[in-house]
């Protein structure tokens, strides 16, 4: 029997808020990731990609014909992956033409929306860890948003546009999209590549963008599988990290600031500015809703599977000379 559709577009629609997010400085992939609910899945499958890139360069001179990589292959969930990255793509083309002039034209209410997107998909990482927070835990989430807060008030730079610059950007950038609270466009801004990337994507520029991609590549290799490593092995301390970084990062989406990123008071269309951003809240606080709702229905349904499955199996020894029930059960 053939899947529902409904999940695909769904993780579709993900991707494009994950590609959207890429799109405008300030605003973290992976803080999106995390809030929709693929963040792992996505940590998850470029690891195993990784992984079978590695193992087949590593089995190419032994002979052993790729096997080992096309295991680590078959471990991606590519149901999921697959959707997420058309979704991706789609709309970083999109939001490359529709976003970067609205930013340039309304950046204090822009910024506005995005601060409190942000401020509210703290909870997510924050949540999530599955443990108490200690106060230890408190006081390292606390010294990784000021250093946080530091970076992201570094006024921007401008590096040369050569393969070779563009290659090392692109490996950095990709590093923030799986990390929640960096903005890899925020990093290029940085860097002062933002526009001319931009640029890149809608004048279809495929030497810069073939280097950027080669970038992430790399970037992806040597960033992914560390991370993944973390989540596994330290996974409370690596959500506590990324909380930092994200409440560090909002110092970026401030509405009020010059262009060397100076905090500015509270000027001009006060009202409205803080309006649009309980807008963006309240979108995110939406968002973990009905994710919510669909993890409480995922429950509920689960038992009944898992009844229905165990009804089918009978017991091996149930009826049998001598058999003896479980001691366990008595009672």
């Amino acid at each position: 029997m053939p899947k529902p559709a409904g999940p695909q577009f769904f993780n579709v629609f993900r991707g494009a808020l994950i590609g959207t997010a890429e799109a405008v400085p300030g605003i973290s992939g992976g803080t999106v990731a995390l809030i929709t609910g693929v963040y792992e899945k996505l940590i998850g499958g470029a690891g195993h990609l990784t992984s079978a890139a590695r193992l087949a360069v590593a089995d190419l001179p032994r002979g052993r014909g790729g096997s080992r990589a096309a295991a680590e292959v078959r471990k991606v969930d590519w149901g999921v992956l697959v959707p997420l990255l058309i979704g991706m793509g789609a709309a970083l083309v999109l939001a490359a033409k529709l976003l970067s002039p609205v930013i340039k034209e309304e950046p204090q209410f822009a910024y506005a929306v995005f601060f409190g997107l942000v401020l509210a998909s703290l909870w997510v990482p924050y949540s999530s860890s599955g443990q108490r927070w200690r106060p230890l835990h408190y006081v390292l989430g606390l010294a990784v948003a000021a250093g946080s807060f530091v970076l992201t008030g570094l006024p921007p730079a401008h590096v040369p546009t050569n393969p070779v610059i563009v290659m090392a950007s692109g490996a950095l950038a990709i590093c923030a999209l799986v990390l929640p609270g960096v903005s890899g466009s925020f990093i290029l801004l940085t860097l002062g590549l933002y526009e001319p990337t931009i640029d890149a994507v809608n004048e279809r520029d495929f030497l810069y963008l073939g280097s950027f991609a080669l970038g992430c590549v790399f970037g992806l290799a040597l960033f992914v599988k560390l991370l993944k490593w973390l989540l596994e092995n330290y996974h409370h301390i690596t959500l506590v990290v990324m909380t930092g970084l994200m409440a560090g990062s909002l110092r970026a989406l401030w509405p009020w600031q010059d262009e060397e990123r100076t905090l500015l008071a509270p000027s001009g269309e006060v009202g409205l500015t803080f309006a649009l951003a309980a807008v963006g809240a309240l979108v995110v606080v939406a968002v973990l809703v009905v994710e919510h709702r669909a993890k409480a229905r995922r429950e509920a349904d689960a038992p009944t599977a898992r009844r229905g499955r165990h009804a089918r199996v009978p017991a091996p020894d149930a009826g049998q000379p001598g058999h003896t029930a479980d001691p366990a059960r008595r009672g």
